[in-house]
């Protein structure tokens, strides 16, 4: 039995809006023969499928995809096995630039309609103007038309894709509002025999039709823009990977492009260079930064047979490395692999105005019919009562204020978060933190400073002047950053440096040399037994101090302990306050770092956390996040490394300390600005006063339709007053909104 052989591959998706897009572009393409498995991407606009490429034909799934009113962009078929470093983003900002020159030409004829309809409202109006009413309105209607059929028209082909497969949503109630409002004022100004009524002076809703198209037009241009930088953290990934490597072949240096290497490549790696892949080091020592990866404060002493990992950047030393991994097999592509795979996992927020349009669309349409015929049948020859009521009540079903009832909640709140330093990317995650009932904080530079300093020092003759000279001195030759961190607090302490010979580097362990001929070692524990230095003296003084959690650097002199500093990374100012009012919230922290456990659980203690997991890797923190998620926990991530990334997508809601890593900073969904902890508290409080409101805003929105649509359909309201009432309805909406100005956090 011959094997199936299937294919996975991505393509971009574009003209998806929401949730039941996604359902709907998945349902159709699993109906295609070949296809496996399939997963749609809101986020990313992206579809990932497995399938068999001997049975599916992709130009055919491509013209169904576009026939149900989405397009599938089959360009980027053939696809390398290699971090892609093309940009993702071109269809998104074409995208962008389409809505954003909708909007600026629907603007450009509204405002003038608006005044002019705003200016018939007075008797005075017409006093020495050139043109009847007649003649106003053809000149209203001349400038709504190409607000109708430039501006508006993504509504109605969305409204008709969504019709002709049985389905609703805003867009409809778009379409059929404006579509209402227009096709009435077009037969009353250019057949006004068609409406003969009682009354001799019919109101045109032109004004009607294009504020909402431009309303509309404006939420989903500033939808667009945030959608638009989802791959820029993805981005930023691929470019800490560098574009060409040092490859040695026959003991010469070749440059190569990154797209050529391959495994069992031996690669050159200077001072300051940049690790082009995951490998194992052949020959030479160094230091290296890997705090973009492992969120490990401090950088790692790395000789001959320690791993290297790609992305990461090398400090002072020389190395080669034979390559084991790269591309998407690499640590740096497995973090990109698992920011995508959480992207389109997470379900998104479903607008409670959307799943309230697939039942009140149908039942506003039918009631309207209803209306229709129930007044032809009252009034068999007067068919304009009949049709001034079935358009009353359209337009007083009209979604301005259902619209408008989350985003300008959503607008006030994200200004008023803006003002306390907080940056919310999009309105789904404001209105998902008030759900949070737990807490993952990030350690390095998030609860703590992410820089080194000195906690402390100790000299067993006292004479701590003498203690830093030397162990100044000494470190001043090296150039490993705890070693810098040293020398330069005795430089401001503006102690004496010491001349320094037979200087010697022991990676991973400490320093030797000589001062005035004696013996000078500094370095770890390890480095003071190797050279039989007995602690013992130290032992009770170290255990006083609880010191065992931070790097200690011992000092010894010909042989005999001499005393030892401390150096830690320590916790900011705000975190304890801002832990205090989490708890406050009743909200469970919990602490992640990539750091050893003594570290850690210091770290822990010291804030009051008391849940806490040392040494965690990238993919674990992801992995943590998701089996709160799965045990039903509403789950907020607070970071700022690269590492952090893979947890801050996969949480429900990502926050990014705002002096952390571009990475983080674009993966999350909510920055603090300023790097204040207390942002976080703020920002979840606000989310709650925000859904409050919001709740309140979708009361009087659908407060009015309740109330209106029955006085409509009885003959109590005609459009011109179901005009004023939606009216009123988006004021008193824009109104309660404002209140969330005067929220004190």
């Amino acid at each position: 039995m011959s094997k199936i052989i299937t294919k996975k591959i991505s393509f971009p998706v574009e003209g998806m809006t929401c949730a039941s897009c996604v359902a709907r572009v998945e349902k159709a393409i699993l109906k295609f023969d070949g296809v496996t498995n399939v997963n749609v991407n809101l986020a990313t606009e992206k579809v990932t499928m497995q399938f068999e490429p001997s049975k599916l034909d992709l130009n055919k799934l491509a013209e169904k995809i576009e026939d149900i009113g989405y397009k599938l962009d089959l360009s980027s078929y053939n696809i390398k096995d290699k971090i892609n470093k093309d940009s993702p983003s071109l269809s998104k900002d074409q995208h962008l630039i389409e809505l954003q020159n909708d909007l600026i030409f629907a603007v450009s004829l509204t405002i003038p309609i608006l005044f002019i309809n705003m200016g018939m409202m007075w008797e005075d109006f017409f006093i020495n103007n050139l043109f009847s009413v007649e003649q106003i309105n053809k000149i209203l209607l001349v400038l709504t038309t190409p607000v109708l059929f430039i501006s508006g028209k993504r509504f109605y082909r969305i409204f008709w894709n969504n019709l002709k497969h049985f389905s609703a949503d805003m867009n409809s109630l778009v379409a059929i509002g404006t579509g209402a409002a227009y096709i009435y004022s077009l037969v009353l100004t250019l057949f006004p025999e068609i409406i003969s009524h009682t009354n001799d002076n019919h109101h045109v809703y032109f004004d009607t039709t294009t504020v909402i198209i431009t309303l509309i037009l404006l939420g989903r241009w500033l939808e667009a823009r945030a959608k638009s930088k989802t791959g820029f953290a993805i981005k930023k990934l691929i470019e800490l990977q560098p574009n060409t490597a040092l490859v040695k072949e026959h003991n010469v240096e070749i440059e190569k492009n990154i797209d050529e290497l391959k495994v069992g490549d031996i690669i050159i790696i200077k001072p300051g260079g940049k690790i082009p892949a995951d490998g194992i080091i052949t020959s030479g020592s160094s230091t290296i930064n890997e705090a973009m990866i492992t969120g490990e404060s401090i950088p790692i002493e790395k000789i001959v047979g320690s791993k290297v990992i790609g992305g990461t950047i090398n400090t002072t030393g020389y190395f080669e490395f034979e390559i084991t991994m790269f591309g998407k097999d690499s640590v740096l592509g497995h973090i990109i692999k698992l920011i995508e795979e959480a992207q389109g996992s997470k379900a998104p927020i479903q607008n409670l105005a959307d799943k309230v349009a697939s039942i009140f669309v149908p039942v506003v349409v039918v009631i309207a019919i209803i209306t229709f015929f129930v007044w032809l049948f009252i009034e068999p020859n007067n068919l304009s009562v009949a049709l001034i009521n079935f358009v009353a009540v359209l337009i007083i079903a009209c979604p301005c204020a259902l619209g408008l009832a989350t985003p300008t909640a959503l607008i006030v709140g994200m200004g008023k978060a803006a003002q306390n330093g907080i940056l919310f990317k999009n309105g789904e995650s404001l209105e998902e933190l008030h759900r949070a009932d737990t807490i993952i904080f990030d350690k390095t530079g998030t609860i703590t400073e992410g820089k080194l300093t000195v906690n402390s020092f100790y000299s067993l003759n006292k004479n701590e002047k003498e203690f830093l000279s030397i162990i100044s001195s000494i470190e001043n030759k090296s150039e490993h950053p705890i070693a810098k961190t040293i020398s330069d607090y005795g430089k401001s302490k503006n102690v004496l440096m010491l001349p320094i010979i037979d200087f010697e580097n022991k990676p991973g362990k400490g320093v030797k040399a000589k001062i005035d001929d004696k013996i000078i070692l500094a370095g770890n524990e390890s480095f003071m037994r190797e050279n039989k230095i007995d602690l013992s003296s130290l032992k009770e003084k170290l255990k006083n101090d609880n010191v065992q959690y931070s790097s200690t650097i011992f000092l010894a002199i010909d042989g005999n302990i001499y005393g030892y500093i401390t150096v830690i990374d320590s916790i900011k100012q705000n975190s304890l306050d801002a832990i205090k009012q989490i708890k406050e919230l009743k909200i469970r922290p919990v602490l992640l770092s990539g750091d050893n456990e003594t570290v850690t659980k210091y770290i822990s203690n010291l804030t009051g956390i008391a849940e806490y997991e040392s040494s965690v890797l990238p993919q674990n923190k992801a992995g943590k996040v998701k089996q709160l998620q799965n045990e039903g926990r509403n789950v907020i991530m607070v970071g700022d490394g690269i590492n952090d990334a893979p947890a801050l997508v996969q949480s429900n809601v990502g926050i990014a300390i705002g002096n952390g890593t571009d990475v983080a900073i674009e993966s999350a969904q909510v920055v603090l600005i300023n790097g204040d902890l207390n942002g976080v508290a703020k920002s979840i409080k606000l989310s709650k006063q925000t859904i409050s409101i919001i709740k309140q805003n979708l009361f009087w929105a659908f407060i009015y339709n309740i109330i209106g649509i029955p006085l409509a359909a009885f003959g109590f309201l005609n459009p011109m007053f179901a005009a004023l009432a939606m009216s009123l309805s988006s004021v008193s909406v824009i109104s309660n909104s404002l209140r969330l100005k005067k929220v004190k956090l």
